[in-house]
């Protein structure tokens, strides 16, 4: 006897061929009635005999597409309607109604296959895709995720392409980006010259573009090429001059270049990879790996493509338009801006802002709607821990469990990423950059507004940093009071802790311990913390220990020096030597003394960020940086291969809070340096010592709070020698342990942390 049933489905099914596969399968199990998508999801009427409309409804929770992600699945009984075949329907828009977006995925196997086919007809087309592969986000200006609504309005699918788009059995049936040779976006290639920059007109395309391309980066010139989410500055990786004029051009003094490679094979040549970071290498999200350099290469990366850096950013080729210009040489394929502005989208801006940089343009007319620069993974314990999350992984939501109100939570000042909470979703944005220019942040405001249009909120809440001078947080405040709603400000590191909190689903208020460490965050009482152990308990945070405050002299110069900390740590445990600053810089010392005697513009710091800067600097690694974090970069660089035991000691200074003094550590270390005791040693003493403190300082507060749950966060666990040897430590003692693998611990995380705060 025939039933009808209704399955609606909500998470990640548009734009990833969820609709073709249900048609799919209503056919092989002889049902009718239809599919289609709206503004909450996707919905499905089946209708047949009761055992094929069980096993239909069964396949399609337990085997979802490829890239599906389910989050409901709700099944009604409906009258039987007599349809006399099964259909994909008209999508609806509801006004008010949201749904997921997919990211943008890699492209996918069949796809890259046909690229290279003579035989068929879109060899070599630079803007393939199927319904498993492609631009989404980077695409889509409204939803339901239909072509009317996305970029690729702009191009008439031509007879062949609509019958695929058309036909069941094709693996572009309602793939929306679907386009050819003959109907799809184009490419061209505008060089500079003497004279005035080419015009399209006169421009080579298509293919006679790509290969052209492909001659100028073998040549060393510098390419910026149109790709799925923004502009992207390319040249041969191996090429160190090239490389030398790239950082000149675009104003990057050391900060390490992302690499791209055709496949997996090239990138063994000059790299280490394990299992679980092929795969990551491999997966559609196609992030930037870092991965450690192999000891004898067999491709030289240039020095310029990461100097001093022991760890090499590599992604896979992830456009058709990646695999049309690769060989076997590496390229450096870099956010195409000017160092802390945001990256190019428009052919306009490219024009206009890269002018400067560029040798030539590699141009489309896919019109990009959503910025979104490259992801950042490093693998902990087979785990994706992410260092900056955007393309490939923005805009899935975090689920949060339940309903509340909803939030915009603008993050902080660098690594800028917002969250915007609706229903039980946080939709974490792509990464923005840091707001220090007038550019990023109206990148950031464009960003918002996509949001709020795209999932359809009006916010109630909106939560910023507690710090007063950060640019997030003042416009945070414009935007709460001109429409009238209340606006939280949250501590920094409480924000990182609850990041953790909210990316695990720990929303049961049991005490939690989180540690949090970075380089700057504005505390409750005007210092610069940074080596927190704050308790969540009964729906608040409490400090209940910290790193002993130093004097930061002179804010920011001190980041930026890293030997000027280091002066004021030692000076804190009763030690003045000076003979690791470079001879450049001694004359600076005097007047640095006095400013440290007279605490003038002296900002207290519990910071473990300007700790590990500081004991870079005695060491001689780096008494002055070029890009953030790039001490402590190199510090972990140091410990590879060395042996990490014999902890350096802190002393622990009862009170409440509890209070860790790192003097008895400079004792050590010094001591060492004295009698020879090389710099990977030390440094691997320096991190074991941070590791085996945490351990202690966690151990104590358990006996005085009986708290058995500790989160890591902060910038600082970035470094997964540090995060591996805390974790350890701290499973040996008893503790279950809870770090990232969706946001980034940095700052890029805390915007998370923010809104389910004020959800609360």
């Amino acid at each position: 006897m025939p039933i009808r049933q209704r399955i609606f489905v909500r998470g990640i099914v548009q734009g990833i061929g969820f609709r073709p596969h249900v048609y799919r399968l209503a056919i092989q199990h002889g049902l009718v009635g239809f599919v289609g998508n709206n503004s909450e999801g996707a919905f499905v009427e089946v209708e047949g005999e009761a055992e094929r409309v069980a096993s239909f409804a069964g396949i399609l929770r337990e085997q979802p597409p490829p890239h599906a992600r389910f989050d409901t699945f709700a099944q009604t009984e409906l009258p039987v309607k007599g349809d006399a075949v099964f259909r994909i329907v008209e999508s609806e828009a509801r006004p008010a109604a949201s749904t997921p977006v997919s990211p943008d995925l890699g492209i996918c196997d069949e796809c890259l296959a046909e690229l290279f086919d003579a035989r068929n007809r879109r060899l070599g087309y630079p803007f393939l895709n199927c319904t498993h592969c492609g631009p989404r986000f980077t695409i889509v200006e409204d939803i339901p995720y239909d072509r009317p609504k996305t970029t690729m309005r702009a191009f008439a699918m031509c007879a062949a392409c609509e019958a695929e788009y058309r036909d069941p059995a094709s693996r572009r049936f309602h793939a929306q980006p679907n386009a050819c040779w003959r109907c799809g976006p184009t490419v061209w290639l505008r060089e500079r010259g003497p004279g005035p920059i080419g015009t399209p007109g006169d421009s080579p395309r298509d293919g006679a573009a790509i290969a052209r391309c492909r001659d100028l980066l073998a040549q060393g010139s510098i390419v910026a090429i149109k790709g799925i989410g923004g502009y992207h500055l390319a040249c041969d990786a191996t090429n160190n001059g090239a490389l030398r004029v790239l950082r000149e051009r675009k104003g990057r003094v050391e900060k390490p270049f992302a690499l791209m490679v055709r496949d997996v094979a090239i990138a063994r040549r000059f790299a280490e990879i394990d299992a679980d970071e092929e795969r990551l290498l491999r997966g559609p999200e196609r992030p930037i790996v870092l991965l450690a350099r192999r000891a004898r290469p067999g491709i030289a990366i240039a020095p310029l493509a990461a100097p001093g850096n022991d760890f090499l950013g590599v992604m896979l080729a992830y456009t058709p338009l990646h695999h049309l210009l690769l060989n076997e040489t590496p390229l450096v394929m870099t956010s195409a801006n000017l160092s802390d502005e945001p990256i190019v989208r428009t052919n306009a801006e490219a024009l206009e802002r890269l002018s400067g940089i560029a040798d030539a343009f590699l141009m489309h007319d896919r019109e990009i709607h959503v910025v979104c620069d490259d992801s950042v993974i490093r693998v902990h314990r087979g785990r994706e821990l992410p260092i900056r999350r955007s393309r490939g992984y923005a805009p899935l939501p975090v689920r949060l469990g339940e309903a509340g109100p909803n939030v915009l939570a603008v993050g902080g000042e660098l690594k800028a990423a917002f969250c915007l909470t609706r229903d039980e979703y946080a939709f974490v944005s792509q990464h923005i950059g840091d707001l220090g220019s007038i550019e990023t942040q109206e990148a950031f405001e464009r960003a918002v507004e996509h949001f709020l249009m795209l999932f359809r909120v009006e916010p109630q809440r909106v939560a910023c940093d507690l710090h007063p001078g950060y640019q997030s947080s003042a416009w945070a405040s414009r935007f709460a009071e001109g429409r009238g709603i209340p606006l939280r400000k949250i501590q920094h590191h409480e924000a990182h802790i609850a990041s953790l909190l909210a990316e695990h689903g720990l929303d049961d208020d049991r005490a939690f311990l989180g540690v949090a460490f970075d380089g700057t965050g504005y505390g409750h009482d005007g210092a610069i913390w940074g080596g927190e152990f704050l308790l969540w308990r009964d729906a608040a945070f409490s400090r209940v220990a910290h790193l002993a405050y130093v004097p930061l002299p002179g804010g920011d110069a001190a980041i930026r020096h890293p030997w000027r900390t280091a002066i004021s740590h030692l000076r804190s445990a009763g030690i003045f030597m000076d003979d690791f600053v470079p001879e450049a810089l001694r004359k600076q010392i005097p007047l640095l003394r006095k400013q440290l005697d007279r605490n003038f513009h002296c900002v207290p710091t519990s910071s473990m960020g300007r700790l590990f800067d500081a004991v870079a600097a005695v060491l001689g690694i780096r008494p002055t940086v070029n890009y953030e974090g790039q001490a402590a970069i190199e510090l972990e660089a140091l410990c590879r291969g060395t042996a990490v035991s014999g902890g350096y000691a802190f002393e622990s200074l009862a009170g409440q809070p509890l209070v860790l003094n790192p003097a008895p550590l400079w004792q050590e270390l010094l001591r060492d340096l004295a009698n020879g005791v090389g710099n990977p040693r030390i440094a691997a003493r320096f991190h074991a010592g941070v590791a085996r403190m945490v351990a202690d300082v966690c151990v104590e507060l358990r006996k005085s709070n009986g708290v058995n749950r500790v989160g890591l966060s902060g910038g600082v666990f970035q470094n997964v020698l540090l995060l591996g040897l805390c974790q350890k430590a701290l499973e040996d003692a008893g503790f279950a342990v809870f770090t990232h693998s969706t946001v980034p611990p940095n700052d890029g995380g805390i915007a998370l942390g923010q809104a389910w705060l004020a959800r609360r």
